[in-house]
């Protein structure tokens, strides 16, 4: 079963804001107990929204329009993803359950989604 574990972006993380060295190192070992685990696929992290461009489909029929970062609603924003590749939902919840928390300001948020 693949899932993506979402990492939300925050006031830090659009603002380029890196974590302290300590958080670097903590996701580090997270990443390299999900390698050595052999569930993850794949892990990146994203530049910040003014670096974005978003396409917006808003009439059917009509071409679409195009709007360059930054966004301002922060919270539908993502930072990041992690891909997993697991036996069962609950198994992407222990591995998202033990990720550090992402922002390391305390305004860390994951969505864990399932593909199809």
């Amino acid at each position: 079963m693949l899932f993506m574990l979402i990492v939300k972006a925050s006031k830090n993380s659009e603002s380029g804001n890196f974590p302290d060295v300590n958080l670097i190192e903590a996701m580090n070992k997270y990443n390299e107990n999900l390698i050595n685990s052999g569930v993850r696929i794949m892990a990146k992290g994203l530049k910040p929204s003014s670096n974005g461009i978003r396409i917006s489909y808003l009439k059917p029929g009509e071409k679409p329009v195009v709007t360059e970062g930054p966004f301002e609603e922060i919270q539908e924003l993502i930072a990041g993803f992690i891909v997993i590749d697991v036996k069962s939902r609950e198994e992407a919840i222990k591995w998202a359950m033990e990720m550090p928390d992402p922002q390391g300001y305390g305004e860390g948020q994951i969505e864990l989604r399932e593909f199809f």
